[in-house]
């Protein structure tokens, strides 16, 4: 098959679905390539780069689509782009079916096949073709670099000559993967990093970044917003409400707010209401990546920067991933050819358009002459983490109760054992003569001690300082030092062999612990 990708035609669109890389990769599956000239040019990749890596390069864009079996694309295909797809030809592209419908029917009239990257499932073996996945990343990223732009102060605190700098206050609406991008790349640059979302499950993650998780005081069983799939659901309309009183709370000492949230085939949910934006003080700024679907900020006008009368700065572009086009482009190709992997399993150069697969099924939205959205569930879903059940505080009686009990069992198990060991002993007194009983007591009770020292530790501080507690443990070096100066040269020999072991482990267990020290000192 020929793989084809035509330069974008949306107005300001850098971002390329063919790389140089990437095409190498794809010839590696037994496909050709082809890209149409100057493609690449606005993310940074030259025709001379295609040709070095074996594309054919094509003059116009109606001789690419003639000459391709498979369009990859990054936007969605305009009219005139529409009317080049021809019958038993695939495209590759993001589509947005629910919009385009008139395009997707016009798709399967024609014996198209079309495979929306948006519609890629959420599930671990896709992970490697989740575009939606690796374009919000970046659109995260580049969230708080746009932000930072127009912010007036530093984002990190400072303590200068000059006088004290105040960290700034960020809040990222939404802990999906742009949200997560957002928050790891404000807290890398010094700011207090704050961030919400309607999943419960994603607060562990927040906090393993650096941030702190907003959370709602709210009993409903609808407080969990998780949806099969990986992403957020609708709420409902008292969680909605405790939301936003929680945000108008906190809106004024927020200097950044970054939104993200948004629902499959929904607008997105408006949670930065007016009032909000003139609680914050002049100089924030507002980053709305939800504003291409409408925006989660009442003020944001799409694709432009506006300024409100108190003074904040609120950013509704939508071309994010488009301002960092070779980052964007590289992996976005990178989404498009492990995708036609699947689609070419015997390397052999040829499409098997498997519909019994999970994520071919599940992307395909227009396929043998008929439209195949939606797609049925995926026989594996991505179910989210349910929430660990909340620690049950117990009692002061509960606790004494539990204390007794350990004790009570702990006492038995000793009892036993000494019960054990005397009769031992008392066997062994029994039948072996008295000089031999001196030396063996004291064996016994080394041993004993030695045990008890080294079982009293918790398992949590085997390592590293399992080293510390073996040498701790050698306190059995006692007796045999006791008895090395017997006149028996069989307990002489026995005492000096275990001096020389314990020795062992005596100085190689702090050897272990100065080299495990060693390895946290700064060079």
């Amino acid at each position: 098959m020929k793989i084809g990708t035509p330069k974008e035609l949306f107005d300001g669109e850098s971002r390329v679905a063919m790389t140089p890389a990437s095409a190498l990769e794809l010839q590696k599956l037994g496909h050709d390539c082809v890209i149409e000239t100057k493609a690449g040019d606005a993310a940074g990749f030259s025709d001379k780069s295609y040709k070095d890596a074996g594309v054919e390069v094509v003059k116009t864009a109606a001789a690419l689509w003639k000459a391709a079996d498979v369009i990859a694309k990054v936007r969605v295909p305009d009219e005139g782009e529409m009317k080049r797809l021809r019958a038993d030809q695939t495209l590759i592209s993001f589509f947005s079916p629910v919009a385009d419908d008139d395009k997707m029917k016009s798709a399967a009239k024609k014996g198209a096949t079309v495979v929306a990257m948006e519609m890629i499932p959420r599930i671990s073996r896709a992970q490697k073709m989740d575009a939606l996945s690796s374009m919000a990343n970046i659109a995260g990223y580049r969230a708080v670099i746009e932000a930072g732009n127009h912010f007036p102060r530093f984002f990190t605190g400072q303590i200068t000559a000059a006088g004290k700098v105040p960290p700034a206050k960020v809040l990222v609406v939404g802990a999906g993967v742009a949200g997560l991008a957002a928050i790891g790349t404000a807290t890398s640059l010094g700011a207090i990093t704050y961030a919400f979302d309607v999943r419960p499950e994603v607060a562990e993650q927040v906090e393993s970044m650096g941030a702190q998780f907003v959370f709602l005081d709210f009993d409903e069983d609808q407080k969990d917003g998780s949806e099969t799939g990986g992403y957020a659901a609708v709420s409902s309309p008292e969680f909605a409400a405790a939301q936003l009183a929680k945000f108008r709370e906190i809106a004024p000492d927020m200097d950044i707010v970054i939104t993200t949230a948004l629902i499959p085939n929904r607008a997105a949910p408006e949670l930065w209401t007016e009032d909000m934006v003139k609680a914050m003080k002049p100089g924030s700024v507002i980053v709305d990546l939800a504003a291409e679907k409408g925006g989660n900020c009442k003020l944001t006008v799409m694709d432009e920067k506006i300024v409100t009368e108190n003074g904040v700065t609120i950013i509704g572009y939508t071309d994010f991933p488009s301002r960092m086009a070779a980052q964007s482009s590289t992996l976005y190709a990178t989404n498009v050819r492990h995708l036609l992997t699947d689609l070419t399993p015997d390397k052999d150069g040829k499409i098997n358009h498997n519909m019994e697969d999970d994520v071919i099924r599940g992307a395909t939205i227009a396929h043998a002459s008929a439209v195949t959205f939606p797609p049925p569930p995926p026989k594996i879903q991505a179910i989210a983490a349910k929430p660990k059940a909340p620690v049950v505080e117990l009692t002061p009686e509960q606790k004494r109760a539990n204390e007794v009990a350990a004790f009570k069992a702990q006492t038995k198990s000793q009892v036993i054992l000494l019960s054990v060991g005397a009769l031992l002993l008392l066997a062994v007194g029994l039948v072996a003569p008295a000089s031999f009983m001196q030396h063996f007591i004291v064996f016994v009770l080394a041993v004993f001690v030695g045990f008890q020292v080294i079982w009293g530790v918790a398992h949590s501080l085997h390592t590293p300082l399992m080293a510390v507690t073996n040498a701790i443990s050698s306190i059995i070096i006692l007796g045999a030092l006791m008895q090395i100066g017997s006149g028996s040269f069989i307990v002489v020999v026995l005492a000096a062999l275990a001096v020389f072991m314990t020795g062992i482990n005596i100085f190689g267990g702090f050897l272990v612990t100065r080299r495990m020290l060693a390895m946290f000192q700064k060079s």
